[in-house]
């Protein structure tokens, strides 16, 4: 395979049968777009946030979202956040005070994902009821700061192995279900909780816990089904607690626990599947 052909597989393998780009003055945004796309019908819209260090290509293929457009119909971007200034010039996203802006750069990302989506919206047909985030680790603080500030925009959001900075805070002015996988084993990210350069995250539970009492649902969560979401650990690893009796329209929280599951866990077969099809059943509430 000469390197022009194999530069286009790479690039088909990233964005998928209908490739488009956007560009918001950080460099060019891959947009895959579901083949048989219709502009007369909206469209659910799925943002990949990478995790520290990383970048949108690399947790698109490790979660697959451009690959699984065309069979589940949504418009799926990934886009990278900027580098440090110094040291080893990582790209990072400015989502909380634990992580991960270690150099104190001015920068709002919060805005840029938000100004990405309102392009988007621009651009395409994109169900304002069906606007999702998914994020790892600094991508999963990301998430849960967006939803946070502009839970208008967010209908719901998958974290895994992020969550926020620990402290009291008010409800948001919105509903937005939430949805946090976290590993027991994780050692970048606890799943009880912890801090980096003393800035306290909170843990697992606890953050699915503030989300249910923002979203109004009672205390207590339910557990329900096993789930396979790490392909090196056997059998159905992960167990479900849900929050989402007596929540506000709109609004639920729910847990899956990945037993000695790590920070970046070798995602099953299914798991992209079983996050978007959560997704796709946690819309906005119809107006």
């Amino acid at each position: 395979m000469n390197l022009v052909l194999l530069a286009a597989f790479f690039m088909a393998g990233i964005t998928g049968s209908n490739a488009q780009s956007i560009d918001l003055g950080r460099g060019e945004i891959p947009v895959t777009v579901p083949e048989g796309y219709d502009d007369s019908i909206p469209t659910p819209l799925i943002v990949a946030l990478h995790g520290y260090t990383s970048n949108g290509p690399r947790i698109d293929s490790y979660m697959g979202f451009s690959r699984m457009a065309d069979d589940y119909g949504y418009i799926t971007v990934a886009p990278t956040a900027i580098r440090e200034p110094e040291g080893d010039e990582n790209t990072f996203w400015n989502a909380s005070m634990a992580c991960c802006n270690f150099y104190g750069v001015e920068t709002n990302d919060v805005d840029y994902i938000i100004s990405v989506i309102d392009d988007l919206k621009s651009k395409f047909n994109i169900d304002d009821r069906r606007v999702f985030l998914v994020g790892h680790s600094n991508g999963g603080f990301l998430s849960y700061r967006i939803a946070y500030e502009y839970p208008q925009v967010i209908a719901a959001i998958a974290s895994l192995a992020g969550t926020m900075d620990q402290g009291p805070m008010d409800a948001p002015t919105a509903t937005v279900h939430v949805l946090q996988i976290h590993g027991t084993a994780d050692e970048v990210i606890r799943y009880g909780g912890g801090d980096i350069r003393d800035n306290r995250y909170t843990s697992a539970v606890g953050t699915v816990r503030h989300w249910a009492e923002f979203n109004g649902c009672v205390s207590e969560g339910r557990g329900r089904e096993m789930r396979d979401l790490d392909a090196s650990l056997p059998g159905y690893e992960t167990g479900t607690l849900r929050f989402g009796v007596g929540c506000l329209p709109g609004g639920s929280a729910e847990l899956w626990t990945i037993a000695a599951g790590a920070h970046s866990p070798v995602l099953s077969e299914s798991y992209g599947e079983q996050v978007v099809e959560w997704l796709f059943a946690h819309p906005q509430p119809a107006s």
